[in-house]
C-alpha cells in the first residue's frame, strides 16, 4: 500500500530539496505522482522514493541529469553499464587529472625548482602528413585526436609508411589568445594519397632548443617554463610556432609516453 506525500514531506524523506524536486519536475525526470489542477500543489507517491534516492545517489557523483535521464528511461541493462561506465571512466580520468596537479604543487612549493636538460637540434625540412586549422583551446582536445585520426587512416588508406613520431606546431596565440593555428601531422616519405583535411607538406627547417616532457600534460607548463626561461636567460629566441614531439618508448602497458618541446632559437655556433 502507498500514500501520498507533499512535497514538503517527500522532500524531507528523499532528501532532496524542493528546489531541486521542482527543478527535477521541469525537467520529466522525477515527475509528481499529481498535481492538483486548482493550486498547483505537487504531491508524490511513496513508491516514488526509491527513484528518488537513486538519482540523489547519481547526482552526488557528478552523473548530468541528461545522463541520469536516458538511465532511468531504458531498461536495456547493457545501455544502462555503458552510460554509466563511460561516466566512471570520466570520474577517474579527473581524478587522475587531480592527483597529478597535486603532485606538481607539492613540487612547485619545495625549494629549487626542477632541473632542465635542454639540447641544441639543427632540424632539416622535413615532409608530413597533417592537417592545419585555426582551433580554440577549449575544444583542443578532441580537435587533436580526431585529427591525429584521420592522419593515421589516410596513412594506412594510401599504404604510407612513417618516418618519424607524430607532432604538432602551435601558433603563440593558441596560448596567448586561446585560439591560433595548430598543425598536427605525422612524417611519412608518401607524397600521394591524401584525402579530406590531410595535406602532404614540408615544415621548413629550423634551429630549435629541445627539452622532454615525462608523463601528462597536466603539468607541461612547468616544461615550458622552464625552457622558455632557459631560452630567454640564455639565447635569442625568434618568432614562429613552437614544436612538439610525441615520443613513445617500449611496449603494451610498460610504454611510456614523453613530448619534446622544441622551441625555435636563432645560433650563430655550435654548442
Amino acid at each position: 500500500m502507498t500514500a501520498q506525500l507533499t512535497i514538503g514531506e517527500f522532500s524531507v524523506m528523499s532528501q532532496l530539496s524542493k528546489k531541486a524536486l521542482r527543478h527535477y519536475h521541469e525537467l520529466g525526470l522525477l515527475e509528481p505522482a499529481h498535481v492538483d489542477a486548482f493550486n498547483g500543489y505537487r504531491l508524490y507517491d511513496t513508491s516514488q522514493l526509491r527513484t528518488a534516492q537513486i538519482i540523489r545517489r547519481f547526482r552526488a557523483l557528478g552523473v548530468s541529469v541528461p545522463d541520469i535521464r536516458a538511465i532511468m528511461a531504458t531498461d536495456d541493462v547493457d545501455r544502462r553499464n555503458q552510460i554509466i561506465g563511460a561516466h566512471l571512466r570520466r570520474m577517474e580520468e579527473q581524478l587522475s587529472e587531480t592527483r597529478e596537479a597535486v603532485g606538481a604543487l607539492r613540487e612547485l612549493l619545495e625549494p629549487g625548482g626542477r632541473p632542465v636538460d635542454v639540447e641544441f637540434r639543427s632540424v632539416s625540412a622535413t615532409r608530413v602528413w597533417a592537417i592545419t586549422e585555426t582551433v580554440a583551446i577549449p575544444a583542443f582536445g578532441d580537435w587533436y585526436r580526431e585529427a591525429m585520426r584521420e592522419i593515421r587512416s589516410a596513412l594506412s588508406a594510401g599504404h604510407g609508411t612513417t618516418s618519424g613520431p607524430p607532432g604538432g606546431l602551435y601558433a603563440p596565440e593558441l596560448f596567448g589568445d586561446e585560439i591560433g593555428e595548430a598543425t598536427v601531422f605525422i612524417p611519412s616519405s608518401a607524397t600521394s594519397g591524401a584525402t579530406g583535411r590531410v595535406r602532404v607538406v614540408e615544415i621548413p627547417p629550423a634551429e630549435l632548443a629541445v627539452a622532454v616532457h615525462h608523463g601528462s600534460h597536466a603539468d607541461v607548463d612547468r616544461t615550458y617554463g622552464a625552457l622558455g626561461g632557459y631560452v630567454a636567460e640564455r639565447l635569442l629566441g625568434v618568432e614562429g610556432p613552437i614544436r612538439e614531439n610525441y615520443l613513445v618508448t617500449g611496449d603494451g602497458p610498460f610504454a611510456e609516453q614523453s613530448t619534446e618541446i622544441c622551441w625555435p632559437i636563432f645560433r650563430t655556433a655550435t654548442r
